[in-house]
């Protein structure tokens, strides 16, 4: 294939027209043309290199790996860096295996990082668990290019063996190390960073992130569908503060500063995790488009989805160049930046309004092993009129909770919700065969009756609800476990769910039927007084011990920041 078109150069930062030849998937040759009234440009457009998510969790999708990349591929996205600890945690190497295996039967670039905390701490109840002896067989895969996202950081810190034995192998086989620290700061980060990681993506604010970067991390920006890192981690105001530190003694010409304050000192942008709603809306693309609005220098904001993710991994890909797989997408101009058309390996496989491949069904066994509830499962017993109670409080497009407390009235003996503080109940299932349930408190979902489940629970992917009524949040899980796992929401009124067969965690259908049903299914949540912008997915963060404040695992209510079980009633 033989074209001219004008390309996007993000190694010298200029876009030029050039003569294009592209054979066996490959770039065989680039060069730049003289463009006079007589030229023929064949592109009507711009070529740029497809897009690069370096850190995401396909199961989040809710789709298997071909069914994300039939999605992905219409916002320009070639390649992507998954780390499959979700579907590890259910079903340990077996899903890991599933989800290499499903993702080769499409022409998408999946890279996959080994799960390193499966499960992510001693404190919940998994389906599996991978060792250091695991994880070096995972590591020898060609697929593999990394060790994912280190969530185990106290054990980093107290230099517990097992941990350090999986950084070892992962230095050992070359492969970078991808961490997970959020908020450690000060000599327990540098601990961290001694250990050869390398990335964070959980940084929440400016200062966090900027002391990360300047130890030597490599910093990715989270646009997902409920963590939202952009708007703080680009924050002009702390950004000029911060500067204005630096140069103290005013050295630095203003020009300069003026174009430090647009370029990012960050270095991917990165999903992490996404539901089907949100994919369907845009992926890479608009998070590129969103740093722009930011103030983000365009190009340094595509290079951070592009160059800077391939060079990190060594992935074939990220750029126009000689020699480099032919990944690339059309866009109409750098202002509106549609996507025009997606090709990998030099074949198109979005022409602008089909996807030029298909999607077979796949098989998976049952995952959920979990007795049917009732509503004495979910009550917290007290004797007394009225108690003190820990809560966790949720923040509304963030993963980190607050600790709070609330004063409950106790009805015959049980502890109540409490509607117009906004507390409600909330519980985690054990689905692997014990039938523990843990029950506490939640404030931020808004909930005035009625119930919602899933058994999409970061990271053991345990049952979570939320409810008002023990009633309805039994409703809820029994529920579930009769769709062998996904999403439910009960009331009174009305009654609807969502199935994810696969592990529990995703479906055979297109991302538009699930989108289509999970719609309905948030507006429900909506109709019940949810006020949360995506409640299935910042539920599922409520079991994710490794991120603080207060987080409920299916053993208790866990203090994330001391890193204990505490007790759900105070007095």
């Amino acid at each position: 294939m033989k074209f001219t078109a004008y390309i996007l150069d993000v190694l010298t930062d200029s876009v030029y027209p050039a003569r294009i030849t592209i054979a066996d998937g490959i770039f065989k040759e680039i060069v730049p043309i003289h463009v006079t009234e007589e030229t023929k440009i064949d592109v009507d457009g711009l070529i740029v290199p497809g897009f690069i998510d370096s850190h995401i969790h396909i199961e989040s999708s809710m789709m298997t790996p071909a069914q994300f990349a039939k999605v992905a591929v219409r916002h320009g996205t070639t390649a992507v860096v998954c780390d499959p600890h979700e579907i590890a945690n259910v079903c340990g190497i077996e899903g890991v295996e599933f989800m290499i295996e499903n993702a080769s039967t499409v022409p998408f670039n999946f890279y996959f990082a080994a799960p390193s905390c499966v499960p992510a701490t001693a404190f919940e109840t998994s389906g599996a668990k991978l060792d250091s002896e695991d994880i070096e067989y995972l590591l020898k895969k060609p697929e593999m290019v990394a060790l994912a996202e280190m969530m185990n950081y106290p054990g980093v810190i107290g230099a517990d063996n097992e941990v350090l034995s999986k950084l070892k192998i992962a230095r050992m086989y070359k492969k970078p190390i991808d961490g997970h620290a959020p908020l450690v700061s000060g000599k327990d980060l540098d601990k961290y960073i001694e250990q050869g990681i390398v990335t964070d993506h959980e940084c929440s604010n400016f200062k966090e992130a900027i002391e990360k970067k300047q130890k030597g991390m490599k910093i990715m920006v989270r646009d997902g569908s409920s963590a939202k890192n952009m708007e703080a981690l680009f924050d002009f105001s702390q950004r000029i503060e911060h500067y204005k530190n630096q140069d103290s003694f005013g050295i630095i010409p203003n020009e300069v500063l003026s174009r430090r304050l647009h370029s990012p000192i960050f270095d991917f942008i990165v999903s992490d995790d996404k539901n089907p709603k949100d994919l369907l809306n845009g992926h890479l693309n608009e998070s590129v488009k969103k740093a722009v609005d930011l103030g983000i220098d365009l190009i340094k904001a595509i290079e951070m989805v592009t160059i800077n993710p391939a060079a990190h991994y060594d992935l074939d890909g990220g750029s126009i160049v000689t020699g480099s797989q032919a990944d690339f997408v059309i866009i109409d101009n750098l202002h509106d930046f549609n996507i025009l058309k997606t090709y990998i390996a030099g074949e198109c496989v979005f022409d602008g309004e089909n996807v030029l491949f298909d999607v077979e069904d796949v098989e998976f066994e049952n995952t959920i092993n979990a007795d049917k509830k009732s509503h004495a499962d979910f009550d917290i017993c007290f004797d007394g009129d009225e108690c003190e109670v820990n809560v966790i409080e949720c923040i509304d497009g963030d993963l980190l909770t607050k600790k709070s407390t609330a004063k409950l009235a106790v009805k015959d003996g049980i502890v109540q919700p409490d509607i117009f503080q906004d507390v409600l109940k909330i519980s985690v299932v054990e689905r692997y065969g014990s039938n523990n349930v843990a029950n506490a408190f939640i404030k931020g979902f808004g909930l005035k009756k009625g119930a919602m489940a899933s058994s999409i629970s970061h990271d053991s992917h345990n049952i979570v609800v939320v409810g008002y009524s023990s009633e309805m949040m039994a409703e809820a899980v029994n529920r579930v476990i009769d769709n062998r796992g996904g999403i439910a929401v009960v009331s009174e009124d009305f009654e609807d769910s969502l199935s994810l067969p696969i592990a529990g965690l995703m479906s055979n259908e297109d991302g538009h039927d699930i989108a289509k049903k999970l719609t309905i299914l948030q507006k429900m949540a909506s109709a019940l007084g949810c006020k949360l912008t995506a409640p299935f997915m910042t539920m599922a963060f409520m079991s994710l011990l490794v991120i603080p404040s207060l987080k409920l695992s299916d053993r208790g209510l866990f203090d994330g920041d001391n890193f204990e079980f505490i007790d759900v009633i105070r007095n």
